[in-house]
């Protein structure tokens, strides 16, 4: 039986009043074990830099990915205290990093999605710079605020060298902030730069900004359409197992969007275990009370062609990989790169 007519059919346009969204999932199942035992102390540390350092153009999206019941509460109470976090969404299982990623970003319309793992310190202006990036290079469709002087030899960067070689620039700049490189392979357990990464990336300009060329995906804003490009399939990996190329990289390449960072290191990724430095840039996130500034317009992604991406593929392999040192000796790096 029903009465009446939904109202909602009189109704039925969704408004939209933000066009950034960041996407987290968490995935603490207990704080015994040492791998997770400082998970929640670490989680609290993102989303609180998150909380601080958004602009009001911004929303929340936090999933739940089997979480322990600590962990749980804090969810529910960021949830309930919080308007910028207008989406919690509950697993009692582990559906794997791209599942839960991908149950919010199908469901939501803001053209800009950030996704982040939840062990990721987000430092103030890190939104401004990285969206300054999508509105100078249409053509961007995956920036992340933390550069990386190994990015460019990713194999996912054919659309990238091809606007690179025929419609920007590239070049080899010195690195703005070497604490963020070291503080990066820290976290991550193992050494991953010479002497020469800390002191030179490679860049890619165009006459509006200069970013540097690839990313990772630890921490990354991308255009929604990229999403549109990957498989429809159920990912079958929780982690790895190529599950981010075939979900997040391949589908920004091959859709003819470019890879890119900001020069500036503007988050942290802090791995498992509290440092005493941590609490101390915490300090100096929530005494950051500038207003982050949000875009007037955000510009129509412009993807290279097919064939273009194809150029892009054959000069990324004969240059960044099979000439690399003599083109990079050409830029004024002697050392090997």
């Amino acid at each position: 039986m029903r009465i009446g007519i939904n109202p909602e059919k009189e109704n039925n346009q969704l408004l939209l009043d933000s066009y950034h969204r960041v996407v987290i999932p968490v995935y603490i199942p207990n704080l015994v074990e040492d791998y997770f035992k400082d998970g929640l102390r670490i989680f609290k540390l993102c989303i609180e830099s998150l909380l601080q350092t958004i602009h009001n153009k911004t929303r929340i999206s936090l999933i739940d990915n089997g979480c322990c019941e600590d962990v749980q509460l804090y969810l529910k109470e960021l949830y309930d205290s919080h308007n910028d976090i207008d989406q919690l969404l509950n697993s009692k299982i582990n559906l794997g990093k791209v599942n839960a990623i991908y149950s919010a970003v199908k469901s939501n319309l803001e053209p800009l999605i950030t996704i982040s793992d939840a062990d990721v310190m987000f430092l103030p202006a890190w939104q401004t710079n990285v969206e300054s990036i999508i509105r100078d290079f249409p053509e961007s469709g995956m920036v992340s605020p933390v550069p990386s002087s190994l990015g460019y030899r990713s194999g996912f960067l054919n659309s990238t060298v091809y606007y690179g070689l025929f419609k920007g620039k590239i070049q080899f700049e010195d690195v703005l902030d070497p604490d963020g490189l070291h503080k990066f392979q820290e976290s991550i357990g193992r050494k991953m730069y010479n002497d020469i990464h800390l002191e030179k990336y490679l860049t890619l300009s165009n006459s509006k900004n200069t970013a540097v060329i690839g990313c990772g995906h630890f921490v990354a804003t991308m255009r929604a359409e990229i999403f549109e490009s990957a498989p429809w399939e159920v990912c079958q990996h929780k982690i790895v197992g190529g599950s981010e190329s075939t979900y997040f990289d391949i589908p920004n390449d091959e859709a003819g969007y470019l890879r890119l960072a900001t020069k500036g290191n503007y988050a942290y990724h802090l791995g498992n275990v509290f440092e005493p430095w941590m609490k101390d840039e915490m300090e100096t996130i929530l005494n950051h009370t500038h207003k982050e500034d949000t875009l007037e317009k955000l510009p129509k992604g412009k993807p290279i062609s097919s064939t273009q991406y194809k150029i892009g593929k054959f000069f990324r392999i004969l240059i960044f990989k099979k000439f690399r040192k003599l083109y990079f000796q050409l830029k004024g790096i002697k050392t090997p790169y």
